[in-house]
């Protein structure tokens, strides 16, 4: 696994987007922030490499929802 690929926890991604709670989540649920990904019963975390693509370009980021397991 490579650095950019690695989990990151939601403390992480708050401090790096600079987001609330609230508004990452509401970003999710429009697409326009990466999804989470379930890493066991009561945790979640990011792909790096997601949230790296969405600090690039925060205004345009849109998540591919087509099912095509991008990642």
């Amino acid at each position: 696994m490579s650095n950019l690929d690695r989990i990151i926890r939601l403390k992480t991604v708050l401090d790096r987007a600079g987001l609330s709670r609230t508004t990452l989540y509401r970003k999710m649920a429009d697409g326009t922030f990466p999804d989470k990904m379930r890493i066991s019963i009561h945790g979640a975390g990011w792909y790096e490499s997601a949230v790296n693509r969405w600090l690039a370009n925060p205004a345009g980021y849109r998540e591919d929802r087509t099912g095509s397991g991008g990642q």
